[in-house]
């Protein structure tokens, strides 16, 4: 069996790279690889059991239960910063300890089929809504003091329609390399 870089198994999509020059076209397929998000990571947990769900995705990473756990905070945290951009001016958000979030015992334990449910009916209101904007929404922004960035509504749309695809695929490589 090939041996893995700890950046494959990390990043089996790639690292996040903001395109900043995206057209209209581009930003269509980044709505839509955010509609068909929920419908793919159901795809990927599809028939796990407890002991895989309890998996780490690789070496010190978090097991899947955690991971879609995880996209459930993090695409709701998503929908608000959409929220807060569109409707304030250069807001500053509230960041998040996403790693002591996965170690709470709801991301631990819980079944995955509530966070897929939140999923659904998250993306399919996000979706709602970017379809709905103008390109004049795309620079309209917050910013993340953590960090010290302006995040703009395009951006974000790059992020979370990468990121959505990037965790799914740290799943489905789980899978692949284990025969599931």
């Amino acid at each position: 069996m090939e041996t893995l870089t700890l950046d494959q198994l990390k990043y089996p999509t790639g690292k996040f790279s903001f395109n900043a020059n995206a057209d209209e076209k581009e930003i269509k397929q980044w709505i839509a690889l955010m509609e068909e998000h929920p419908s793919q990571l159901r795809k990927a947990v599809k028939g796990l059991n407890d002991s895989q769900l309890d998996t780490p995705y690789r070496d010190g990473g978090w097991t899947v239960r955690q991971v879609v756990h995880h996209l459930a905070d993090s695409h709701m945290n998503a929908y608000t910063r959409f929220k807060l951009a569109l409707t304030e001016d250069h807001p500053t958000i509230k960041p998040y300890d996403e790693k002591l979030w996965a170690e709470m015992d709801d991301a631990k334990n819980l079944p995955v089929e509530i966070s897929l449910s939140i999923l659904d009916a998250l993306h399919s209101r996000m979706v709602h809504m970017l379809k709905k904007i103008s390109p004049s929404d795309y620079s309209k922004s917050v910013f993340h003091p953590e960090s010290k960035r302006e995040m703009s509504v395009k951006f974000l749309m790059n992020l979370y329609s990468w990121h959505g695809k990037h965790h799914a695929a740290q799943i489905t490589f789980l899978r692949e390399r284990s025969n599931w």
